[in-house]
């Protein structure tokens, strides 16, 4: 996931970290093992969404309007004064349709591997949705994908390419359609961090940001 990489452990992703633990009043090492753990998952979802038509064509909407990347340029203004409601309210819609019913599930098992409890962790990702797709949109554009297909290239990119996304992918799909404890999770940074050619572990993804 060298994608994913190059965004966490960028000033970006540090200035993520940071902006997104004085908003939860959680730790920054704690902050950073959900996101090295969540974005890989949020991402998946995403992907899942985009095999269908609908799902393709309304992620591409999205990506091409709301979601253009603008949200990358001003992070220090975002987290300034505290993430506005609308933020906050977008990021709700966002994971509401991408993990559907699988929400709930999802945040527990972040909090059970974490230690930070499920209403911070849904605060987290409702921070971190808008920005993963601000992201998508300014990586659309860079690299001027136009299509649904071309979309759901890009995400398998972005996922680490090939075998690694094929193995992560179906990892997210067996979460979001099982009822399982969560050890997936665990399963999907291993994968995330291996194929980005990182150390592995809980916040690995993002220990450059942290000197680990």
């Amino acid at each position: 996931m060298s994608g994913l990489l190059d965004l966490i452990n960028s000033p970006v992703g540090k200035q993520l970290v940071s902006g997104v633990a004085g908003q939860t009043g959680q730790p920054e090492n704690k902050t950073a093992e959900v996101l090295s753990m969540a974005m890989p998952l949020l991402m998946g979802a995403m992907k899942k969404n985009a095999t269908t038509p609908g799902g393709a064509q309304g992620l591409m909407d999205a990506l091409s309007s709301k979601h253009d990347g603008g949200i990358l340029d001003d992070l220090g203004g975002l987290f300034g004064g505290g993430v506005d409601q609308n933020v906050m309210d977008d990021g709700a819609g966002i994971l509401s349709h991408v993990l559907g019913s699988k929400q709930p599930q999802v945040e527990n098992a972040l909090s059970s591997k974490s230690g930070i409890d499920a209403g911070s962790i849904a605060q987290i990702l409702k921070i971190a949705a808008p920005i993963l797709l601000g992201y998508l949109g300014k990586q659309t554009r860079q690299q001027n994908v136009s299509s649904p297909d071309g979309l759901n290239g890009l995400l398998g990119g972005l996922m680490g390419g090939n075998k690694a996304a094929a193995k992560q992918q179906s990892l997210v799909e067996s979460f979001l359609d099982s009822d399982g404890d969560g050890s997936i999770i665990d399963d999907l940074a291993g994968i995330a961090l291996n194929s980005g050619g990182q150390k592995s572990g809980l916040g690995g993804m993002l220990g450059g940001l942290f000197g680990k």
